[in-house]
C-alpha cells in the first residue's frame, strides 16, 4: 500500500515510519525541508520524500493521487502564541481539500483527549482540526491521546528535567490534575493497527494506559524509578504565567510550549471509554513500565526521536537550505586551523560535541551564555542533544541547530538559535589533514557590532582551547 505520512520529521512521524516500512508499505513523507530529513539507507527504496508546506496550497499538488491512506500528524504550535490555532485550521483545510482529490481510503489523525467542556486553546485547536478533517469525503479515524510517555517525548523530558534538578518542588495546583498517560509504543501500535482497518473508519477513540494519575504522582513515580528522594508541595497562588516561567526556566521547553502545556494541564485528560482496546486487541502497558522502557532507551543512547529536534523547541522557522551557505560579506569571522593527528578521532570528537559531553573547553562560559539566553527569552542550552554520538541535519544541539552534517566529508555546520543582534554560524571541516574551524557572525546594526567586540576577548581561549581538544 502507498501511505502518505505528514509530520514525518516530528516525534511521532519519525517513529511510525520504520513500522510502516517493516510492514511492506511504500511511504510518501511530506516535509517542509528535505535537508532536515534523514532516511536510513535500508529505507530508501521504500520511502519517497516530497516538500510540502500545508500553509501554501500550491505546494500540495506534489501529493500523489494514488495513495491508499494518509497520516495527519501536523501541529502548528511553532507559530506565535496568538495564532497557532489559525495556522492549524488552515493546514487542515488545505490538506482535506487535497486528499479529496486522491484515491485515499482513510485519514488517521492523532489528537488530544477532549472530553472536558472547558478546553484549553491547545486542545480546542486539536478538536477543531478533527472537525475539519471529518468533513472530508475520506473516512477519518481519530485517536485521542493524553500524556505520551517515551524517550524524547515532551512530557517525559519535562518530567525528567523537573525530577533530576529539583529535590524540593513548590508547584502550582494543577499538579493535582488527573490524566491518563500512555506509552509511545502503545500509541504506535494503535496507529499501525488502525491503518486501513474498516472497523475504525469515521470514528474517534480515546487511547490511554491503565493508570489514572495526577501530574504530582507521575513526578514521584519517576523519582522512584530513578531512586531519588523528592518532595513536592502544591500552592494555589501560582498564576498560569508564573507556572509557564517555572517550566521554562527549570526544563528544556520553550516558553511558547510551556504556556500551551500549562493551559492544557489544568484540564483532566482521561479516556471516556476503552472500546479500541478490544477492537484492535491492544493491552496498553502501565506508566511504570513506560518509564522503565524510556529510561532504558536513554541509558543505551537509542532515542529514535525527540521533541527537542522539532522546530517548536527553538527559534528556527525557515528551511535549512537558506542558511547552509555561510555568508562572508558584511560578517565578522573567527578562523582557526590545525593539523589533525587522527581523522577518525577528530570526527568522533566533533560529532560528540555539546550536550552532556560539553564543548571541550570553558564549559562554564558556554553554560553562562545559555543561562543569559534563557533570561532574555531564548532557548538556552538545556535542550542538549538527542544522541551522544550522532548528528543529523535539523537536530537541536544546545542553543544551536544542525544545518549540515556529513561524517564522510568531515563537515558540520551549526546555526545559532540563541537571541542575538544578528546571525551566527559555527563550522567545522576537515580538508586533507587539517581541521578548519570558523565562527561567523553577521551583525544587525550597531548592537550587533557591539556584541561581537564584547565577546571577542573570550574567543581567543575558548575557540583555541576547543580546537586543541578536537585534535587530541
Amino acid at each position: 500500500m502507498k501511505i502518505l505520512l505528514t509530520g514525518a520529521t516530528g516525534y511521532i512521524g519519525k517513529r511510525i515510519l520504520p513500522i510502516l516500512v517493516a510492514k511492506g508499505h511504500e511511504v510518501i513523507c511530506c516535509v517542509r525541508d528535505k535537508n532536515r530529513f534523514y532516511i536510513p539507507e535500508d529505507f530508501q527504496e521504500k520511502v519517497q520524500v516530497i516538500e510540502i508546506d500545508f500553509l501554501d496550497n500550491e505546494t500540495l499538488i506534489n501529493i500523489p493521487t494514488d495513495i491508499d491512506a494518509a497520516f495527519y500528524l501536523i501541529h502548528s504550535m511553532s507559530g506565535s502564541d496568538t495564532n497557532y490555532d489559525e495556522l492549524e485550521s488552515i493546514s487542515a483545510t488545505n490538506f482535506s481539500e487535497r486528499i479529496n482529490q486522491t484515491q485515499a481510503q482513510q485519514i488517521l489523525y492523532l489528537s488530544g483527549i477532549v472530553n472536558d467542556k472547558s478546553l484549553s486553546k491547545h486542545l480546542s485547536s486539536r478538536k477543531n482540526v478533527e472537525s475539519i478533517l471529518a468533513k472530508s469525503k475520506v473516512p477519518l479515524t481519530t485517536l485521542r491521546a493524553g500524556i505520551i510517555v517515551g524517550s524524547g517525548s515532551a512530557s517525559f523530558e519535562i518530567i525528567r528535567d523537573l525530577v533530576n534538578k529539583l529535590p524540593v518542588m513548590i508547584t502550582p495546583k494543577w499538579l493535582n490534575t488527573k490524566c491518563q498517560p500512555i506509552a509511545i509504543s502503545d500509541v504506535l501500535e494503535f496507529l499501525s493497527k488502525s491503518l486501513l482497518n474498516p472497523v475504525t473508519y469515521n470514528q474517534s477513540f480515546d487511547i490511554g494506559g491503565p493508570d489514572i494519575l495526577t501530574y504530582k504522582e507521575m513526578l514521584l513515580a519517576f523519582a522512584e524509578a530513578k531512586n531519588l528522594k523528592r518532595y513536592i508541595f502544591t500552592i494555589p497562588v501560582m498564576t498560569p504565567k508564573l507556572s509557564s516561567y517555572w517550566l521554562y526556566f527549570v526544563t528544556s521547553t520553550s516558553y511558547k510550549l510551556a504556556t500551551a502545556l500549562v493551559s492544557s494541564m489544568k484540564v483532566e485528560v482521561i479516556c471516556s471509554d476503552h472500546r479500541i482496546n478490544e477492537l484492535l486487541d491492544v493491552q496498553p502497558i502501565s506508566y511504570k513500565e513506560a518509564l522503565s522502557r524510556a529510561l532504558s532507551k536513554v541509558g543505551e543512547d537509542k532515542v529514535v526521536s525527540s521533541w527537542k529536534d522539532s522546530l517548536i523547541s527553538g527559534r528556527f522557522s525557515q528551511s535549512l537550505s537558506s542558511h547552509i551557505k555561510v555568508p562572508k560579506k558584511g560578517c565578522y569571522i573567527d578562523r582557526r586551523k590545525k593539523e589533525i593527528l587522527n581523522r577518525d578521532y577528530t570526527i568522533n570528537q566533533i560529532w560528540s560535541i555539546g550536550g552532556e559531553t560539553g564543548w571541550y573547553y570553558g564549559d562554564w562560559l558556554w553554560s553562562l551564555r545559555g543561562f543569559i539566553d534563557k533570561l532574555f527569552g531564548g532557548v538556552g542550552s538545556r535542550r542538549g542533544r538527542t544522541n551522544k554520538h550522532t548528528l543529523y541535519a535539523g537536530d537541536a544541539l544546545d542553543f544551536w541547530r544542525v544545518l549540515y552534517a556529513n561524517k564522510k566529508e568531515g563537515k558540520l555546520i551549526l546555526y545559532a538559535e540563541m537571541k542575538l543582534p544578528g546571525e551566527a554560524w559555527l563550522e567545522f571541516k576537515i580538508i586533507h589533514n587539517t581541521l578548519y574551524q570558523a565562527a561567523t557572525f553577521k551583525p544587525k546594526g550597531f548592537l550587533g557590532k557591539l556584541y561581537w567586540y564584547s565577546v571577542l576577548p573570550f574567543h581567543g581561549f575558548i575557540f583555541n582551547g576547543m580546537l586543541n581538544k578536537l585534535i587530541k
